[in-house]
């Protein structure tokens, strides 16, 4: 997925980096990468140990991973001061307030360059409806949970997108009901 959209030697910020996974899945799969993971204080400490077990060792010629970085996308002083090529994010929409995820669309757009790409990879609802009954269950699910969790409408997403200098490139359907929506600043 991110190898159609990223140029060799991208710089990119993963916000909700959680295990470490796609880290380092990408930086062995794509040349020159520069990837900094980040999550909130409370799961960091597995993040760095998952980073330094797996992610210095089998990348790709020039990739790179950094030491994960603490990052709350509700708190302005938490985000990285320089650019980025790319901001991803995957699963992480639907477990986030849905101010967060407006926080995350705003503070994504001020860190992104000319041509930066915000890709956002999981399940979405579409002007409030659901595209499969499992995403209408998943969503019941995560509410019964925490009211403040819900699948975000994509609609709206890009919306947020559009007022912070992001056009929608992207809304790449993938497998299991889940979708890679992709901005770029233009």
């Amino acid at each position: 997925m991110l190898r159609l959209w990223l140029p060799p030697g991208a710089r990119v910020l993963e916000i909700g980096s959680g295990s470490g996974q796609h880290a380092i899945f990408f930086a062995r799969a794509l040349v020159g990468l520069q990837w900094q993971p980040s999550d909130r204080h409370e799961t960091l400490a597995d993040l760095a140990e998952r980073v330094a077990l797996d992610g210095r060792q089998g990348l790709a010629p020039g990739a790179r991973v950094a030491d994960p970085q603490e990052l709350d996308v509700d708190q302005a002083d938490h985000w990285p001061d320089r650019p980025f090529d790319a901001v991803f994010s995957a699963n992480s929409c639907h477990i986030m307030a849905a101010g967060s995820v407006a926080n995350l669309v705003a503070g994504a757009a001020k860190r992104l360059g000319p041509g930066g790409l915000l890709l956002l990879y999981g399940p979405f609802q579409d002007s409030g409806i659901h595209t499969a009954a499992s995403n209408a269950a998943f969503d019941a699910h995560l509410r019964s949970l925490d009211p403040a969790m819900g699948l975000r409408d994509a609609q709206e997403i890009k919306r947020w997108a559009q007022n912070h200098g992001l056009r929608t490139k992207a809304d790449q359907p993938m497998p299991a009901q889940n979708r890679t929506l992709v901005f770029q600043r233009d």
